[in-house]
């Protein structure tokens, strides 16, 4: 009986902390991905602009980093209008090509991950900063959401538990020190269906530290 308790003290513990301790430096990281098939299925679509205005607002934005793979010698890509408009518009890009291979039945397929990339990025700030957003509901995060955690830095994960199936690995969500879920944010970040889309020529502020466009390879 006194096992099951335990979980449960370690989150209200958690959770004292995130209340005592004022808001100061913010990293935010996007996992382009999972945040897309978050507000896909949630119905609407990002407003990165608004996002960046959002965080900003709760404290110090040191940085803002938006993880993607890329399809290589695709003649039109979606998603690369997207990425030149966040690397001009605050926010720090991180890329990778995704990677072809034939699967155990000869089909083709593709494969792309930037875990890692998100991972090495988020200890390397976690030393300057208060708090880290994770803009994802991968449950291969837990592991480094503890680690940052070790290092007294607040985790906030940012998903949904309002569709069906839930789009948050229940671990990941269980380990972080706050749980937001993306329709309470979806009034503040959503865009405007009737807005043109996001021109790269717009300007949004930036936050206190540059940003940076890194291509990394596989």
């Amino acid at each position: 009986m006194a096992r099951s308790i335990w979980p449960t003290l370690s989150a209200l513990m958690r959770a004292r902390l995130v209340i005592d301790k004022p808001i100061g430096k913010i990293a935010v990281f996007i996992d382009g991905p999972n945040l897309h098939g978050a507000a896909r299925t949630l119905g609407f679509k990002i407003d990165y602009r608004l996002l960046l205005k959002e965080f900003q607002s709760r404290g110090t934005l040191a940085r803002a980093y938006y993880y993607t793979t890329i399809i290589e010698d695709q003649e039109y890509s979606a998603i690369r209008p997207l990425v030149d408009w966040l690397d001009y518009n605050g926010y720090t890009v991180v890329t990778k090509p995704t990677k072809e291979f034939l699967d155990e039945s000869g089909r083709r397929r593709v494969k792309g991950n930037m875990d890692i990339e998100l991972a090495v990025d988020a200890m390397e700030i976690s030393a300057h900063v208060d708090e880290m957003v994770l803009f994802s509901g991968d449950g291969d995060f837990r592991s480094l959401v503890e680690a940052i955690q070790r290092r007294g830095v607040r985790v906030t994960v940012v998903s949904t538990i309002s569709t069906q199936p839930a789009m948050v690995a229940d671990e990941l969500r269980r380990q972080a020190d706050v749980f937001l879920d993306l329709r309470e944010l979806q009034p503040r970040i959503a865009r405007d269906p009737v807005e043109r889309p996001l021109a790269t020529a717009d300007r949004a502020p930036k936050p206190m530290m540059p940003t940076k466009r890194r291509t990394s390879s596989l």
